[in-house]
């Protein structure tokens, strides 16, 4: 049977119940105060023109307040201080002039003291009749519940947490019954929560009872409402989950929920990210906002990924400007339709422009005047930078060295660019140009003195072009995952995790230095293989295959975040490392003319001297050794 969603109550009729209320709360102050003896009567006539004064003043009252435009199925606190506001101004205006007609003789006299009585009666029917539409609608399911006729896709949902999240949850499923959704328990291993209720639901145990408590309630789903859940409880849910067969889903991230509201609206699948071996990276909010605020700030590379959260991230800390440079006009686009709606105060500069264009930045600098630059624009690809090699030089290295001297011939505070574990001892193009990039602004800030810094980290879920979507993909198809070899593996970050160490870099950064972020524990590419593919309601090896291509010469089966003999230093922050002066750099007029050489041999289309080149002059690269790589593998 299904239950049918509470018709709301049009205004009119609302109105409607208003004036009966009014005479009912006149008629009964009389009531209460003479007790219905002769003197009831007496004053009678006192009373019909107190109601007919408080037929005009009382409706109007309301309506100036609003009591006739909201949707009393959702009322609050808030909707109850407006009630009593309404009706206390609505009383004052009818004690006026009911006190006016006593002293004009319209009337023989009438007891001063149903006036106070006629106010605390017109809050309790007035407010009442409002609030017991919000208990309807929110009765009405659990009414059905509990005689038994219950909906045949109704749902039981089991709640892991019951903190302010878990509450919230709990909530909402109950004031929107047209989700279908049944609350049967809370877990939490908070020893003072147990045996306690919210909302009418039980605390029926701890996480470890996951497994028993699926079995005694018959939960259909699990809930983690924990949005700082750690990858451990996030695992052991899952896996519990798993071997029930039921599904499982997640309050979103704090790196999700910075600038929005928690609402049940945005539960989510659990994403791979979630699994991750580590607790998820914090942020000085303090450093970050007085370096970012009141600041004209430029990303280039705006529409991609990390670009794109960049700017999200940034827009929360008051910049004076934000300008979003980038080559794709669609992209660009989006992020800024994204951005007018999440930050409407926040000045927008959408600047559609290529890197690679020395003389356009230069006319966008010189207007716009930026003072911090964040360079994320740069070909990431992996395998189709090795079949494009004079791409990858031309917009890594050529648009990096016209970043670093615009920037100094602008005389821009603040750079910091964005780049990639694949620098360090590199294998492939993508990792050897973003190496020579590192050299350019490392370069600069040596020579200028300005705060040009480096930011490093991996592999970064999610972004376009990397594993989890690839991923999701040939799952989506049926088949088969391509990875290289079962022991490969990788550091990885989320999107908005690693944005926001970039920005706690970029504050710290004085100059000259390269930030690496710690990333935890590298995973295992299988074990994030596998894990999507239970996530997505299968089984790998029987309803998806796992194929191994086999790993190519040259290639790593993990990466290196610096080189060995680097220097590593702490920082204020724990989860950011400073490494100075890497002994194997290139600087000053070598590095010039070694960039400079290898830019005319790519304007010339000559991909093999430009492999050869890279391979002999980046540190520790071995980039001829690696065959060309092919795309239906990810590394």
């Amino acid at each position: 049977m299904r239950t049918k969603p509470v018709p709301s109550v049009r205004n009119r009729y609302i109105l409607a119940a208003d004036l009966i209320l009014i005479i009912i709360s006149v008629l009964g102050s009389y009531a209460l105060r003479l007790e219905l003896t002769d003197s009831f009567f007496i004053y009678l006539p006192s009373a019909y023109w107190m109601i007919g004064a408080a037929l005009i003043i009382k409706p109007a009252a309301y309506y100036f307040f609003g009591l006739y435009r909201r949707m009393w199925i959702y009322a609050s606190t808030r909707e109850l201080s407006l009630i009593v506001m309404a009706v206390a101004t609505s009383s004052v205006l009818l004690s006026a002039v009911m006190i006016s007609l006593a002293a004009m003789r319209a009337f023989i006299g009438f007891p001063r003291s149903v006036l106070v009585m006629d106010f605390f009666l017109t809050v309790a029917l007035v407010g009442g009749t409002r609030f017991a539409l919000r208990l309807l609608a929110e009765n009405r399911v659990n009414q059905a519940i509990q005689n038994g006729v219950v909906p045949r896709q109704m749902q039981k949902v089991l709640i892991v947490g019951a903190g302010d999240a878990g509450a919230l949850v709990v909530r909402e499923l109950q004031k929107n019954p047209q989700l279908y959704q049944m609350p049967v328990g809370f877990l939490d291993d908070n020893p003072a929560k147990q045996h306690q209720t919210i909302y009418g639901v039980p605390v029926v145990g701890t996480l470890s009872d996951l497994s028993h408590i699926l079995d005694v309630t018959h939960a259909d789903q699990v809930v983690i409402a924990i949005p700082s859940a750690p990858g451990r409880v996030v695992r052991l849910v899952a896996d519990v989950s798993r071997l029930k067969g039921v599904p499982f889903r997640t309050m979103p991230g704090i790196y999700e929920l910075l600038g929005g509201k928690v609402n049940v609206s945005r539960l989510r699948e659990v994403e791979i990210s979630d699994l991750l071996r580590r607790e998820p990276a914090h942020i000085h909010e303090e450093l970050v906002g007085g370096t970012l605020g009141g600041k004209v700030v430029l990303v280039t590379g705006a529409g991609g990924s990390i670009g794109r959260e960049l700017c999200r991230q940034i827009g929360r800390w008051g910049p004076s400007e934000l300008i979003l440079l980038g080559h794709g006009e669609n992209s660009i686009f989006e992020a800024l339709l994204e951005l007018r709606e999440n930050f409407p105060s926040l000045i927008l500069r959408p600047v559609i422009a290529d890197v690679r264009d020395r003389s356009r930045l230069e006319a966008v600098f010189h207007r716009l005047r930026p003072q911090i630059v964040f360079h994320a624009a740069a070909h990431k690809h992996v395998p189709l930078m090795e079949v494009n090699a004079e791409e990858a030089v031309t917009n890594n290295i050529l648009g990096t060295l016209n970043v670093v001297e615009v920037c100094l011939q602008e005389d821009v505070d603040r750079l910091v660019m964005i780049s990639t574990d694949k620098a360090i001892r590199p294998v492939n193009i993508m990792g050897a140009t973003k190496r020579l990039a590192e050299m350019l602004i490392l370069d600069a800030a040596r020579r200028s003195g300005r705060a040009y810094s480096v930011v490093r980290f991996g592999n970064v879920l999610g972004s376009r072009g990397s594993v989890v979507p690839l991923f999701k993909r040939q799952i989506a198809i049926g088949g088969p995952v391509t990875i290289t070899h079962p022991d490969m593996q990788r550091y990885f970050m989320t999107i908005p995790e690693a944005v926001h160490l970039v920005l706690q870099a970029a504050s710290m950064g004085q100059g000259g230095e390269t930030f690496v972020l710690n990333m935890g524990e590298q995973v295992r590419i299988l074990d994030l293989a596998e894990d999507l593919i239970r996530l997505s309601g299968l089984e790998p090896g029987k309803d998806i295959e796992i194929v191994f291509t086999g790993i190519r010469p040259g290639e790593k089966i993990s990466e290196d975040l610096w080189e060995e003999g680097d220097p590593r230093l702490e920082t204020s922050h724990p989860d950011i490392f400073r490494l100075e002066g890497q002994c194997q750099d290139i600087v000053g007029q070598d590095l010039l003319n070694l960039v400079e050489e290898l830019i005319r041999l790519s304007r010339e289309g000559d991909p093999a001297a430009v492999i050869t080149m890279l391979d002999e002059v980046v540190p520790c690269a071995s980039i001829r050794s690696t065959p060309p790589l092919e795309l239906t593998a990810i590394d």
